[in-house]
């Protein structure tokens, strides 16, 4: 089974959980032992999994990824959203994800997070249950 979401973001860059979406899909799959796949097909946008209970993290990745990767350097590409595409191919643009029981086994505090670093954008992810 395959499902599309579309995501609106509303900063330049955010970490959006959408863990309870997948959550929602797994769910109406009937899939009680499996894999899930998350997919985004943008090259300026991210999936990542990672703590979802402290705000402080989500904070503290896109501000590393600030430093690492900054907006003021010199680019050629001529968009003006390097740093998007570059923090992009560092976090990845899929995971994935085992079911057991019928629900993700995620540990208990994860949380799988869009990673929007050209928005604000309404994103698109696809996800397959299997």
């Amino acid at each position: 089974m395959t499902k599309r979401i579309t995501v609106p973001t509303r900063s330049k860059t955010e970490l959006v959980d959408i863990t309870p979406e997948i959550e929602k899909i797994v769910e109406a799959s009937g899939v009680k032992e499996g894999i899930c796949w998350v997919f985004i097909p943008h090259t300026t946008a991210g999936i990542t999994i990672n703590e979802g209970a402290d705000p402080s993290v989500k904070r503290d990745i896109l501000s590393r990824l600030d430093k690492l990767i900054p907006g003021a350097e010199s680019y050629e590409h001529l968009e003006g959203n390097a740093p998007a595409h570059i923090k992009a191919s560092i976090v990845g643009s899929s995971q994935t994800l085992i079911i057991e029981n019928g629900k993700l086994l995620l540990g208990t505090w994860q949380s799988v997070y869009l990673c929007e670093f050209d928005g604000p954008r309404h994103r698109k992810i696809i996800i397959k249950v299997e």
